[in-house]
């Protein structure tokens, strides 16, 4: 398969501020079949146990689990993706609603951040995403908040680069969020890690990411 970026939409709120395009390899991950499908857009396949939707969808291309599963249906879908050798995972529907749910998700961003990829968390008002011994940049012009936390016991060689709070070399731990609330100062900016990985939260849509650098 050519297609390098995953775009998959879950049961969760939908924000509808990116919509895949024809280059993407779409999955719809259980109650994520209504939203494209209300949208004219067809997956290239279902994925989940159907809970949230209340049926099995008639798709050419079904994935249907039992309930009594480890994986989350969005965990299934980003496994499928992994498969056939995505490299950036766009996820609409993974944030709000339930809470369980939306920390599940941002530890999948972790999950794909290990397995070499990308993904990215797309919200009414919010992105996420996690980077593992790597770098994220930034677009100028920002001027909203930012905020960096640790994923796992610690994050070491952390740099802050072009924000109001800058940080150099420094290292962060899953138990003190000191990287919480900062702010773009309409500079280029850069989040990088050295050793470990880093869940980032902004004000902000895909387009303030620089996706060729990462």
């Amino acid at each position: 398969m050519n297609k390098n970026r995953c775009f998959i939409v879950g049961a969760g709120e939908f924000s509808c501020r990116v919509l895949p395009s024809k280059h993407d390899y779409i999955i719809a991950a259980d109650g994520g079949y209504s939203e494209l499908i209300a949208r004219g857009i067809t997956p290239d396949i279902v994925i989940g146990d159907f809970d949230s939707l209340g049926h099995v969808p008639e798709h050419p291309n079904i994935a249907q689990y039992q309930a009594d599963k480890d994986d989350t249906d969005m965990m299934l879908a980003v496994k499928h993706g992994l498969a056939k050798g995505c490299s950036i995972f766009v996820i609409d529907g993974g944030l709000g609603g339930r809470l369980d749910h939306t920390l599940a998700n941002i530890q999948i961003l972790a999950h794909i951040a290990q397995s070499g990829a990308r993904g990215y968390l797309i919200g009414r008002d919010i992105c996420v995403t996690a980077v593992k011994d790597g770098a994220v940049r930034f677009a100028p012009g920002l001027s909203s908040r930012i905020s960096v936390f640790c994923a796992g016991d610690k994050a070491e060689g952390v740099m802050l680069d072009g924000l109001k709070y800058p940080l150099d070399g420094a290292t962060l731990t899953c138990d003190y969020p000191v990287g919480v609330s900062n702010e773009f100062t309409g500079a280029p900016a850069t989040v990088a890690v050295r050793s470990g990985t880093l869940i980032i939260t902004w004000a902000g849509g895909l387009e303030t990411i620089d996706l060729d650098g990462i």
